[in-house]
């Protein structure tokens, strides 16, 4: 039997993207043999997005959701789906439907082979700003960290829980967890994956909260990164 799936997604003011959600992700997995879970984080939103989530699960036994009392960020939600699931498998996604669920099954497949695959955005449907962000993003990611990914801010990620062993919580999470994974010496790969325009909804980021953060978590990260324990061969006494 393969291995059950919980597919995360962080949502914070998102209320007209929850259900289209949900529907798109069960098209997605329709033909999927693993068992799997939708489980929406909200943020703390302020509008309808809980009472979506929660027809979604009525609708849906695999749907449900949990809430935060107060707005934290999209890596403490990402974090709370973590602690409130407890499948080997775990799949992200963005709340905007930018991501394209119909990917999720393609990246699944990629677990053969590594333990973290994670999606980089083709042909982004992003404006120019943005991506002029991401790409000072990147080059200051391979020179801080020495590590080249194309797209460590794509959501669309599918991995095996015991990739997260030692990686821990914080606000910034989000951005640098395949970094994170690898350092920890698991196998990574970066698939190419759709990306659509926004439909519904406004983006909760602008240039500062995206580059300016993501530039100040580098000097932790970097810091983090140098001292970390690394795997060391170990000699064991023969067994009795």
């Amino acid at each position: 039997m393969p291995d059950a799936i919980s597919i995360i997604v962080p949502v914070f003011e998102e209320a007209d993207n929850v259900q289209p959600m949900a529907r798109e992700v069960a098209a997605a997995f329709a033909s999927v043999p693993n068992d799997w879970e939708l489980v929406f984080v909200d943020d703390g939103s302020r509008d309808s997005t809980w009472a979506k989530i929660t027809e979604a699960a009525r609708a849906n036994p695999r749907v449900r959701g949990v809430r935060h009392t107060r707005n934290a960020g999209q890596s403490a939600a990402l974090w709370t789906g973590i602690q409130q699931t407890n499948r080997p498998l775990i799949a992200t996604l963005d709340g905007d439907l930018q991501n394209d669920p119909a990917d999720l099954p393609r990246l699944l497949k990629e677990l053969e082979t590594c333990d973290f695959a994670c999606g980089w955005r083709a042909n982004r449907q992003d404006s120019w700003l943005r991506k002029v962000s991401s790409r000072l993003a990147r080059w200051a990611r391979s020179t801080a960290l020495n590590a080249e990914f194309r797209d460590t801010g794509c959501a669309l990620r599918v991995f095996r829980r015991a990739t997260l062993e030692g990686v821990f919580g914080f606000n910034g999470l989000h951005r640098f967890l395949p970094i994170l994974v690898a350092g920890g010496g698991f196998r990574v790969l970066e698939i190419p994956v759709s990306h659509r325009a926004r439909v519904a909804g406004v983006s909760k980021y602008g240039v500062w909260n995206r580059l300016g953060r993501g530039l100040y978590d580098l000097v932790a990260i970097a810091w983090y990164q140098r001292r970390r324990f690394k795997a060391v061969p170990l000699e064991r006494t023969p067994a009795a």
